[in-house]
C-alpha cells in the first residue's frame, strides 16, 4: 500500500439504478391521458407503465423521441382493444438529465422482473405494422396483440361528409384508428392506391355512430367485386382477393359479380 494513496472507484450506474428505483418506488402513478401527457417534457428519461397496478413495461427514450412522444404513442396503442379499458393503465416518468453507457431500462426491467412480469416488454407491443409476407403468421401466445385483440365494435370519431371518396376515407381512418390500416397498393412499393379506388365514392349512413366494423361493411359494399377486408393481429388489410387467414377475421367482402 502507497502511503498517502488509495484508489477508489464509484459505480456510478448502480448507484443511478439504485435511485431511479428508490424514486418510481415511491410514486404516484397517472392515467395514461393525453391531459396528463400534455405537461411532460420531450427529453430524455425512463418510464413505467402499471395496468391495474401491476407494472407491465419499462421504457427509455432519448432527447429525440422524448417522455411525452413516447408516451403519447402508447396511449394511442392502447385504445380500442378488448380486454383492456385506456382508463387502466398509468403511468410514472422520470426525466433525466445525465445519462451514462449503462442499458438503464434493461437494469430496471431486471430488477423488477425478480418481483413482477412486465409483460409488455418484449411482447411486440407497440410495434410496427410486420408487412404483407407476415399476414399468415399467428401472434405469439401472451403477445400484447393475442391478450388485448383489436375491437372492430369501438366507436369512431369520424368527421366527414358523405359521399367521400373512398381514398379520402382511408386517409381519415388511417388517422383516427389507433392501429395500423394496410390498404393494397397501385404497385409493389407504391404509395398510390389501387386503380379500383379512383373517383369512387361511399355514401355512409347519417344517423352514425360508426364502428370500425360498420365502416368497413359499407365501404366493401361500394368496391368492385373481389375485395376483402381482414383483422389480423394488431392491424386491419384491405386487399383485392377472396380468401381466409389461419389467424385472421374476414371483416367483410365486396358483392360479387351475378351470374347471367
Amino acid at each position: 500500500m502507497t502511503p498517502g494513496f488509495r484508489e477508489f472507484e464509484f459505480d456510478l450506474p448502480q448507484a443511478l439504478l439504485s435511485n431511479l428505483i428508490s424514486i418510481f418506488d415511491h410514486m404516484d402513478g397517472a392515467p395514461l391521458t393525453p391531459e396528463n401527457l400534455i405537461q411532460i417534457p420531450d427529453a430524455q428519461g425512463v418510464y413505467q407503465l402499471c395496468l391495474r397496478d401491476e407494472l407491465v413495461y419499462i421504457g427509455k427514450t432519448d432527447g429525440e423521441a422524448g417522455l411525452r412522444k413516447r408516451l403519447e404513442r402508447h396511449a394511442w396503442t392502447i385504445q380500442h382493444r378488448r380486454n383492456l379499458e385506456p382508463e387502466e393503465v398509468k403511468f410514472k416518468a422520470l426525466r433525466v438529465f445525465v445519462f451514462t453507457a449503462v442499458d438503464l431500462e434493461t437494469q430496471l426491467i431486471n430488477h423488477y422482473r425478480s418481483n413482477a412480469r412486465v409483460s409488455w416488454n418484449n411482447s411486440g407491443f407497440g410495434s410496427n405494422d410486420p408487412g404483407r409476407n407476415r399476414d399468415d403468421t399467428r401472434a405469439k401466445a401472451g403477445s400484447f396483440d393475442a391478450l388485448y385483440p383489436i375491437d372492430l365494435d369501438r366507436q369512431v370519431l369520424l368527421e366527414i361528409r358523405s359521399p367521400v371518396r373512398i381514398s379520402d376515407l382511408m386517409v381519415a381512418l388511417k388517422r383516427v384508428l389507433p392501429y395500423t390500416v394496410r390498404v393494397q397498393p397501385a404497385a409493389t412499393n407504391s404509395r398510390k392506391l389501387h386503380p379500383d379506388f379512383d373517383d369512387l365514392r361511399v355514401t355512409l349512413p347519417e344517423d352514425g355512430p360508426f364502428t370500425t366494423r360498420s365502416i368497413f361493411t359499407e365501404l366493401l359494399k361500394s368496391l368492385p367485386p373481389g375485395w376483402q377486408s381482414t383483422l389480423l393481429a394488431g392491424r386491419i388489410i384491405l386487399y383485392k382477393e377472396n380468401r381466409g387467414y389461419p389467424y385472421g377475421e374476414v371483416i367483410a367482402r365486396s358483392p360479387q359479380l351475378k351470374a347471367k
